[in-house]
């Protein structure tokens, strides 16, 4: 009778140690999916920035950082003198596009109001840098 009893509880260790085993695992396998989905939400939205005074000027960017100014090394660079040579900062964070000045002599304006700290902008905001006007179009995320 012991014989059977040792038996029968041996099973229901192995039953339940593979029970354990399982949940586990999907419980792994759900989190890795809820990681990849937060991953996923993080994307950059591609922005689209217009020149008003160049018409079929535009330019898409999907990077999470956009300079803008008159130095080769920034991402628009602009020709007018009234801009500084890195004028402006665009970044995506907080799930949110942003514009920043970077001490510019003749300012950033978002909608004819000029900034003096980092600013959330939406799809059809109007952008001055100087005398530059930049119209801005946010592609929806998929």
């Amino acid at each position: 009778m012991t014989g059977i009893l040792v038996f029968i509880l041996r099973a229901l260790l192995a039953v339940s140690l593979l029970a354990f085993l399982a949940w586990a695992f999907i419980t792994l396998w759900r989190d890795m999916q809820l990681q990849i989905q937060m991953l996923n939400a993080r994307r950059v939205p591609p922005i689209t920035l217009i020149l008003e005074d160049e018409p079929g000027s535009q330019r898409e960017f999907s990077s999470p950082e956009i300079i803008i100014g008159r130095d080769p090394s920034c991402d628009l660079q602009l020709t007018d003198g009234t801009s500084s040579s890195r004028h402006a900062r665009l970044s995506f964070h907080h799930s949110q596009w942003w514009v920043e000045d970077l001490q510019s002599t003749n300012g950033t304006f978002l909608n004819e109001e000029r900034i003096y700290t980092a600013t959330v902008i939406i799809s059809g905001d109007m952008l001055r840098f100087g005398q530059v006007v930049i119209h801005v179009a946010i592609l929806p995320q998929l």
